[in-house]
């Protein structure tokens, strides 16, 4: 814990406060530990009951995560606002930063010309009445997805693929429902469970996917929803094969049970073939967003979904945030329909697998086996993640811990090849393999 904050209260209410203050206020950062619970009560001359049951209401609100004997820490993303300096990694100058996982800005589409013509077609003012999906998104989005297999009997727009993922769950499930999800996975679906008191269950995953028999494991324990990535997986680039999706299907047929959520996040950016498992569950939704590709800043994610799942959301979006707004469709039709805009993401997707596949068959030359079948990540299995993220440091590296993404999975290191130049990747490849088996210190001689 930062030694600039002390935690200070006689309740349970007054010392949550106080840490929820503390991280608010930044001087609690993303990751710094809290006392022990005996520590912290003896530092306040309050029982440890008290301190355990603060805990636990922060653990329920998703402030904090405890993780054995790594003790209790303020979670990577807590769902309360801090300042933003808080929530930057630390850095230090010289340092190449592979760690924060956004696209290439330089591959982004420009969307300057497309604002212009939109503000020449559409700049009148627009009434309630007229707002909502428009019909040409819904038919343009509906082709893209019905062209990839995805089953498309009706269709609704959200703010991106989290928030989707958001609205599906808040529709379907209650606070203490399981989740079934990727081990490792997304880090910012897992801080999203948090928040919604929701509890993760890790699914092994390999190159193809999730792993058949950890989602027969997942469903047996509880699990009253399932997230699959359907390509580009976060952290590890799986993507999930024609077999793997065929052994699923089967696994999860006419669950009714189930609320089946696949997220195409790459889209145009994925090199190989979708394998929708769409329509294998009786509740299921298929979301894909428009951010990696055309820009972070689209806030924008199709979904098609069953009839009642669809209903579902739509009609929690009707009494909420209303509608995704009308001229961000419209940008992203412009988009769509650009030929150039389609050419520069073409050209982005074979720049990344360029970048991905040339650092996987580098450390694979060096003995270091890695993943990264598709997206912008590759994911390096590690012995010992702390010392060997602290070596790449020294070496002038910075990448991803793998504790981010992680539940119950063995540690690895995430490394995002956005912003890593290919003349690089053999400098790099050779820090990994130094990183990753440390030279022996020598022993005593006589």
């Amino acid at each position: 814990m930062s030694a600039r904050y002390q935690v200070d209260g006689a309740t349970a209410v007054e010392i949550s406060a106080s840490i929820e203050a503390g991280i608010r206020e930044a001087a609690l950062a993303p990751g710094d530990p809290l006392p022990s619970v005996r520590a912290l009560a003896a530092e306040l001359a309050v029982s440890p009951a008290t301190v355990a049951s603060a805990y636990a209401e922060l653990r329920r609100r998703g402030l904090v995560v405890t993780a054995g004997r790594h003790g209790t820490r303020v979670r990577s993303r807590p769902p309360v606002a801090a300042r933003r300096a808080a929530l930057r990694p630390p850095s230090a100058p010289g340092l190449r930063d592979l760690s924060r996982g956004g696209p290439d800005r330089r591959l982004l589409p420009p969307l300057r010309r497309h604002l212009a013509a939109l503000a020449d077609a559409f700049g009148d003012p627009v009434g309630y009445p007229d707002l909502g999906v428009l019909p040409d998104m819904v038919e343009a989005a509906s082709a893209r997805l019905a062209a990839d297999g995805v089953p498309v009997a009706g269709l609704t727009l959200t703010g991106g693929a989290l928030d989707g993922i958001e609205r599906l769950l808040g529709a379907h499930l209650r606070h203490g429902d399981a989740v079934a999800v990727e081990d490792p996975g997304w880090a910012e679906l897992l801080d999203l469970l948090a928040a919604l008191g929701l509890r993760p269950i890790g699914v092994p995953i390999d190159d193809e996917g999730p792993i058949v028999a950890g989602v027969a494991a997942a469903l047996a324990a509880g699990a009253r929803a399932l997230i699959v990535t359907s390509r580009a997986q976060n952290p590890t680039g799986a993507a999930v094969s024609a077999d793997r999706a065929e052994a699923l299907r089967a696994l999860l047929a006419e669950r009714a049970d189930l609320l089946l959520i696949e997220d195409d996040h790459a889209a145009e950016l994925a090199r190989v073939p979708l394998h929708p498992l769409a329509g294998a569950a009786t509740h299921w939704a298929f979301l894909r967003s428009v951010s990696k590709p055309f820009g972070p800043d689209l806030r924008l994610a199709a979904l098609a979904g069953d009839e009642t799942t669809l209903a579902r959301v739509a009609g929690r979006a009707r009494v909420g945030a209303g509608w995704v707004s009308t001229v961000l469709q419209r940008l992203v039709l412009s988009l769509w329909r650009d030929p150039e805009t389609t050419a520069l993401v073409t050209r982005a997707a074979e720049s990344y697998e360029r970048r991905r596949g040339g650092l996987v068959a580098a450390l694979a030359d060096r003995g270091v086996p890695a993943h990264g079948r598709t997206g912008i990540n590759v994911w390096v299995p590690v012995e010992d993640e702390t010392s060997t993220l602290t070596a790449l440091r020294d070496a002038g590296w910075a990448v991803a811990p793998g504790m981010l993404y992680r539940i119950a999975g063995p540690p690895g290191l995430r490394i995002t090849v956005s912003d890593l130049r290919e003349e690089e990747i053999p400098a790099l490849a050779e820090a990994v393999a130094r990183a990753a088996r440390p030279t022996p210190a020598p022993g005593f001689t006589a």
